[in-house]
């Protein structure tokens, strides 16, 4: 079954320290004041921060449901398509988005989902 906005906004909230901001156009997703998400109502998909080999393996895998948004700063941001995705790989996505961003001693309090 695809992944809601309702399932996402669930996953954010659980993360130690997200906050979650709502703009005109799209919510943003931050830790600690550092951006790793955000999401676009309209056309129900989420941009996710990931590493630049996950960027592109995701795109490769998968280009129905994810394309390449931008790269910056050494990482690779994607695009979900909520409709082309479960919960919990949406959930693996998203923690690793808030990895990539949280700082290490943020990081080492929380269990690694992925495990």
């Amino acid at each position: 079954m695809a992944a809601s906005n309702k399932e996402l906004f669930r996953i954010v909230d659980g993360l130690a320290e997200a906050k979650r901001s709502s703009g005109q156009q799209y919510d943003t997703f931050r830790v600690r004041g550092k951006v790793f998400g955000y999401y676009w109502p309209r056309t129900q998909t989420v941009g996710l921060k990931q590493t630049l080999s996950e960027q592109q393996a995701l795109v490769a895998e998968r280009p129905d449901v994810f394309e390449e948004q931008f790269t910056s700063g050494g990482f690779g941001w994607v695009v979900v398509y909520l409709e082309g995705i479960e919960a919990d790989e949406l959930a693996e996505l998203v923690f690793e988005a808030w990895r990539l961003s949280a700082p290490d001693d943020l990081v080492a309090q929380v269990p690694d989902l992925a495990r």
